[in-house]
């Protein structure tokens, strides 16, 4: 029983790095042409913007929150639910580390990461980005920590919107690419219909 168990989580993870390192050049171009644009357009208000003001837009998380939504499509940490609701998550949460605890370095950083960490896993928002940005409203500069909970809004609600409809559109693009996951997109339709036939 546990050599067959053995011998199909080895097939699996065979089959997954076979297919995990196929070279597909198509898919290379969408994810860099996605990637290239979305991150453009936040550098492009960050550079108009940061002339005149103290708005910052262009944040590290959304460099990884890129790798997963445009080269990872199908992965469920990649979904609209989680890009969104982990870094609003995340960004609420680092700010309110950062308020209470502001020059307390060694506990508000590790304390941020770790409650983003479970305030995503509870609210089924996963995404593994949203980490560093609860990080970043902890360990930014002074110009994100003047924000206070405007972090939430601008950059982060703002910059995860604009890599979300890039992504809803270059991810469409073809048929050999569907984003978001319409698995789990019907998953999670069903679910609401069912709570609201209750």
């Amino acid at each position: 029983m546990a050599v067959q168990k053995i011998k199909r989580n080895y097939r699996k993870t065979k089959y997954i790095l076979y297919k995990e390192t196929l070279v597909d050049y198509k898919e290379h171009f969408w994810a860099f042409l996605g990637s290239f644009i979305g991150i453009g357009i936040i550098a492009y208000m960050q550079s108009k913007t940061l002339l005149h003001s103290d708005v910052v837009y262009l944040i590290g998380s959304f460099g990884a929150s890129s790798v997963l939504v445009y080269g990872v499509i199908q992965s469920p940490l990649a979904q609209p639910r989680n890009l969104i609701g982990g870094h609003l998550v995340s960004a609420i949460i680092g700010v309110t580390v950062q308020k209470i605890a502001p020059d307390i370095l060694w506990l508000s950083a590790p304390l941020a990461v770790s409650l983003s960490i479970v305030l995503m896993q509870v609210t089924k928002t996963l995404h593994p980005p949203g980490g560093a940005t609860a990080l970043i409203a902890v360990t930014g500069s002074a110009e994100i920590k003047n924000l206070g909970y405007w972090y939430v809004i601008n950059p982060v609600f703002s910059g995860v919107l604009i890599l979300l409809i890039v992504a809803l559109v270059f991810n469409n693009m073809t048929s050999s690419r569907s984003y978001p996951n319409h698995k789990k997109y019907h998953q999670f339709r069903k679910r609401v219909a069912h709570v609201f036939k209750k």
